[in-house]
């Protein structure tokens, strides 16, 4: 799995390809999904480390309640956007499975992790300083190319 999140930052839409030809697997889109948010969960220890020094709070309360949110609900909020974007493309008639804009979006979130993981060092370090920002837009011009790139082969495939 990591030398296809290497291959993504290279080449997005035919990472998004092959894994639309190993078939429809609904196990391994949850796998890749929850992957992702694994590790921007442990990607926040480090800013979470932070504000717990910073103001005092409870560092084991936070880590929980950041657990709560991205083993849970961020979860959740991705299945939503996933069949939103699926609606979207189906409205504009655009044909697309989906499974297809499903695998596409969660692809894209694994994939642009790294950055994350970055973002996460850099916020821990240096607070919510202009570096912070840079690689946090990078992280989501990254997340958001990919996501694109993603739709496009699934769109390309369907055609």
């Amino acid at each position: 799995m990591s030398s296809d999140i290497l291959r993504t930052w290279r080449h997005p839409r035919q990472v998004v390809a092959d894994l639309l030809a190993q078939g429809r697997r609904e196990d391994r889109a949850i796998a890749i999904l929850m992957a992702g948010c694994g590790l921007v969960f442990v990607a926040q220890w480090p800013r979470l480390a932070r504000v717990a020094h910073e103001t005092g709070d409870e560092l084991a309360r936070l880590i929980a309640y950041e657990l709560l949110a991205w083993i849970f609900v961020w979860p959740l909020a991705f299945y939503a956007l996933a069949g939103l974007s699926w609606l979207v493309l189906r409205i504009v008639q655009r044909p697309i499975t989906a499974y297809a804009s499903r695998l596409a979006l969660f692809w894209a979130f694994l994939a642009a992790t790294p950055a994350g993981l970055l973002y996460g060092l850099q916020t821990g370090f240096n607070g919510a300083d202009a570096a912070s920002r840079l690689v946090g837009a990078v992280w989501l011009a990254a997340f958001f190319l990919f996501w694109v790139q993603g739709l496009r082969a699934a769109l390309e495939r369907r055609g």
